[in-house]
């Protein structure tokens, strides 16, 4: 089943203006800059507060219990996460991917803008935005390492369905949106997971408080992250100034930072801050 027929996203046909490219090549120079700043601020609070902030990560299994001689469930710890250098990744992955960009694959990168594509944003987004909800999740209590592995797998696959959804309607004047919807569908996952979580910890009586910064970050969050849903729609749907493909894709970059420095700095103040 496909939505009805709607022109696809304009976009020159052979190269961007020189004009506009001027234009991208200082954004996402400005912005590697920002977020590399941002990056090396987090690491340096997160080795300053002494223990480093780790949510514990464990692994589940079964075992023989010899006084019942049934299988029950165990857990053994593996390790933990430490959330500080974990939101400084996002952000290194964010300023590696802007410097890229801006530099290296600055041609590459104009040449796909054209056809209405940026490879190198989903990418960038399958890392670091799995990440970011990987470090929302051990913020809710999430634990379980393969959970946590699911999590960080189904937010990666719902960027790369973004990713097709470009590829998918190159040129086409009839879109085929089945590349997003099932994005959609695979990306409320980790927010069900994280959600499913919160609700059992809030419902059972021993379990201690949530903190009211871990419900702020997941509200927050997850209105950014269907933000993004909501900005290729835009595009795709030519709807206002969204009927230049290049302004949604300086939509994408703020949002980005946006998101990320929102997480980055409720983790802060919540867990982080002196």
């Amino acid at each position: 089943m496909s939505a009805p027929a709607v022109a696809v996203a304009a976009v020159p046909t052979s190269a961007i203006p020189a004009d506009r490219a001027t234009s991208l090549f200082r954004w996402n120079a400005i912005l590697a800059g920002l977020h590399l700043v941002q990056a090396v601020a987090i690491l340096a609070i997160s080795f300053a507060k002494s223990p480093v902030v780790a949510s514990p990560v464990v692994g589940t299994f079964l075992r023989f219990d010899e006084t019942t001689k049934h299988l029950v469930t165990a857990q053994r710890s593996i390790g933990d996460l430490p959330i500080g250098p974990a939101v400084a990744l996002f952000f290194l992955m964010s300023a590696v991917a802007h410097f890229a960009m801006a530099f290296p694959a600055r041609g590459w990168y104009e040449a796909h803008l054209a056809l209405g594509q940026n490879p190198i944003r989903w990418v960038e987004y399958a890392f670091s935005s799995s990440v970011m909800i990987v470090v929302i999740a051990a913020l809710a209590g999430v634990q379980e390492v393969g959970t946590l592995i699911a999590i960080f797998g189904a937010n990666a696959a719902m960027i790369m369905f973004g990713w097709s959804m470009e590829i998918a309607n190159e040129g086409r004047d009839r879109l085929q949106w089945l590349h997003y919807i099932f994005g959609c569908v695979v990306g409320a996952v980790p927010w069900l997971v994280i959600f499913a979580t919160i609700l059992i910890s809030a419902t059972e009586p021993n379990s201690a408080p949530i903190p009211g910064f871990v419900i702020a970050i997941f509200v927050t969050l997850f209105v950014f992250f269907n933000v993004f849903a909501i900005n290729m729609v835009l595009q795709y749907r030519r709807i206002g100034r969204w009927r230049d493909y290049l302004y949604g894709e300086r939509a994408y970059m703020l949002f980005s930072l946006f998101a990320k420095s929102l997480l980055a700095w409720q983790v802060f103040f919540g867990t982080l801050r002196p």
